[in-house]
């Protein structure tokens, strides 16, 4: 019986003991799904998860000037390619972990279509800087293929990252903005999950997001575990609720 109990003892201590704290450095449209993800994966494994967003251009700079993350969980999948060239990733640890989509969003109007952007019938047009983040290059296209780029290119208000173009339009400082999918589908957005027009995805290049092990987090469980969880059938079901493929 003590030796049955010791056992016991030795196997409810045990994940505890092994529970390690990883960072994570997330792309700015993928930060409420990866806190449904982490608080899962936390729950499950014991481990702690420590969460950074911003562009993915920003934490690009962040990590090649030494920040101390373990994963990086990116917007696109060039960047991640570019720390891989750096040496700054474990070898074979890059891949696609999910697809965004990008839509039109209103925080007040129900029906939208192309209509209600090609019309040009608002003031401000929030989307993402082009130059630091992905979610804002497809944004920047979409408005080129379309023909409506000069045209709407003084009503237009472009945040640091994907999460403040978003900000815009919910503050009413924006009548429409070219946001992520997953930012509208957002439990936590109180504001109009309903009012959104889905961009053809012929429009702009797959906004596929890929994810990689960072040199520093090369010998931590929690972070290699983590990106192992990312292709469990749990996580493809959190990310599919966010409206990832």
């Amino acid at each position: 019986m003590k030796v049955f109990l010791s056992i016991f003892l030795f196997l409810l201590l045990l994940p505890a003991a092994q529970a390690e704290q990883a960072r994570l450095a997330v792309a700015a449209n993928f930060l409420a799904t990866a806190k449904a993800l982490v608080g899962v994966f936390e729950k499950q494994t014991g481990h702690e998860l420590l969460v950074s967003a911003a562009s993915t251009g920003k934490l690009y700079a962040q990590i090649i000037n030494d920040a101390p993350y373990d994963v990086f969980l990116s917007a696109d999948r060039h960047h991640p390619q570019l720390l891989e060239t750096a040496g700054r990733v474990v070898e074979g640890s890059r891949f696609v972990y999910a697809t965004g989509r990008l839509v039109l969003w209103s925080s007040e109007v129900i029906l939208l279509d192309e209509a209600s952007l090609t019309k040009g019938e608002f003031k401000r047009l929030a989307m993402a800087n082009p130059r630091t983040a992905p979610y804002g290059r497809a944004a920047q296209l979409v408005l080129k293929n379309m023909g409506l780029w000069q045209r709407v290119k003084a009503k237009l208000v472009r945040g640091e990252s994907i999460a403040q173009a978003f900000q815009f339009v919910a503050t009413g400082n924006a009548q429409l903005g070219l946001v992520a999918l997953s930012q509208v589908l957002n439990p936590a957005n109180a504001h109009n999950r309903q009012g959104y027009w889905l961009i053809p995805e012929d429009q702009y290049e797959p906004l596929q997001q890929a994810a990689v092990l960072l040199q520093q987090g090369q010998d931590n469980i929690a972070a290699k575990q983590f990106l192992q969880f990312l292709h469990s059938d749990k996580a493809i079901m959190i990310m599919n609720r966010y409206g990832y493929g």
